[in-house]
């Protein structure tokens, strides 16, 4: 054997071995820009730990949740982090499936996470399940021409009967300007998300502290008439196929007076590259009716820690690095204010560059401050969730009552119809998953 063999059977000796000792984690994520945006800077993470690669499982919405939900229910092991939703984490937490992140590092300041969003990411154990990469909630997104125009005056905080009034006043059905677009498409987080932290407002929950469910009580009559009505006399056409994108479109072409819908959009209402009435938006609190509750949800895509994985200190260390304020920082110097991940941080909110770069920042801060997804209703509940239920049975029971609201606001069944038949499918499912005895 030459020398030059023999160094070079070294060097790939040395070379295995080097690959040997990195860690790959696989991460599971959501196709959204803001992640695709985050593995592009990855390189930031790997320059400061570098003995860590990373492998990318890239899914849209619906295909991850089903993919991750399999993985963890099964204990798979296939991911090392995930990127759940506020529904998943405090039921997979009380289930044993996430790790509790102790180990964020001195400078990560958990103290400044929102309180709302750290809120809705807590087990019971006070530890914390899942760090924020964004969030979101939902407010009053409006045309301050057709309001002038109407001779009225949007309040910061208004009111249902309000946003009704003025919802009204602003339709112009010949020229194809209708006053409000609301969602109506059915879907546990389509219609169900609008109409579920809507009815909280209207003192209404889904279900009793026993786990009874409650649309049989006024508070749904009301909410779901008052809806119907609503969307009847000022809404677009065909306003039960509508969800977000629709309702998106139909805005930035300046056919809705009022769009209350996620906080996330307003940075799409107000893009004059995307919107022909951006330099018209304003901004306000969802509504309520006096109760003491308001019509905003609270939502955030966060990164967690499979209990199955067996690189739990890399992983966490990934999740330190994504959801940090030099990620912030990062973003912010890569591609400007504007496009910094929202709705995790007081500091951000705190940051007067952001505040020039977004002017609905602080709309925005009060939304989701204002959501309390433990004591989500006026009246006690047994659940966590501001627009939905945290339990495993709620993906399949708000999409089916979903369609019966749906089908109410098509004028397919009456508004009293689509509640019976929403309270006796909701008792159904939850008496054979033993909810109600």
């Amino acid at each position: 054997m030459t020398l030059k063999t023999i160094l070079l059977s070294a060097c790939s000796v040395l070379a295995m071995a080097g690959l040997a000792s990195a860690e790959t984690l696989t991460i599971a994520t959501v196709n959204n820009g803001d992640m695709i945006r985050m593995q592009k800077l990855t390189d930031d993470f790997k320059a400061k730990n570098p003995g860590i690669d990373l492998e990318w499982v890239t899914l849209e919405e619906n295909v991850l949740r089903q993919k991750v939900t399999t993985d963890i229910a099964t204990k798979g092991g296939q991911f090392d982090v995930l990127t759940i939703g506020t529904y998943e984490v405090p039921i997979w937490a009380k289930q044993g499936w996430l790790l509790p992140l102790d180990n964020l590092g001195a400078d990560y300041d958990v103290n400044d996470l929102l309180p709302a969003i750290r809120s809705g990411l807590t087990g019971d154990d006070g530890k914390l399940y899942a760090a924020p990469f964004y969030g979101e909630s939902s407010m009053v997104m409006y045309r301050k021409d057709l309001m002038e125009k109407a001779g009225l005056t949007m309040p910061d905080a208004p009111t249902w009967d309000f946003i009704a009034d003025a919802a009204r006043k602003m339709t112009d059905k010949a020229n194809e300007v209708y006053g409000i677009c609301l969602r109506g498409k059915a879907g546990w987080g389509e219609n169900m998300a609008f109409l579920t932290a809507t009815s909280n407002a209207f003192g209404a929950r889904w279900f009793d502290e026993n786990w009874k469910p409650q649309f049989d009580q006024p508070e749904w009559k009301n909410t779901l008439e008052f809806y119907v009505n609503l969307m009847k006399d000022a809404g677009p056409p065909g306003a039960s196929s509508n969800g977000f994108n629709e309702n998106l479109a139909l805005f930035q072409t300046g056919k809705c007076g009022m769009w209350i819908d996620a906080t996330v959009a307003a940075s799409f209402v107000s893009n004059p590259k995307e919107s022909t009435v951006a330099d018209k938006v304003g901004y306000a609190l969802a509504p309520d009716t006096g109760l003491g509750k308001r019509g905003n949800w609270l939502w955030a895509w966060n990164l967690a820690i499979p209990a199955g994985t067996k690189k739990a200190d890399a992983a966490e260390k990934f999740i330190s690095w994504a959801t940090g304020k030099d990620y912030l920082k990062l973003v912010a110097d890569k591609d400007g204010w504007a496009n910094v991940p929202p709705g995790t941080r007081t500091s951000l909110y705190e940051n007067p560059e952001y505040q020039k770069a977004a002017p609905f920042a602080k709309m925005t801060l009060d939304s989701i401050n204002a959501a309390d997804p433990k004591n989500p209703s006026v009246k006690p509940v047994p659940y966590v969730g501001v627009q939905f239920v945290a339990i495993p049975e709620f993906q399949g029971i708000g999409t089916a009552v979903g369609q019966q609201f749906s089908a109410a606001l098509a004028g397919q069944v009456s508004v009293d119809q689509a509640l019976k038949n929403a309270q006796q499918l909701t008792e159904r499912e939850m008496m054979k998953a033993g909810y109600i005895k």
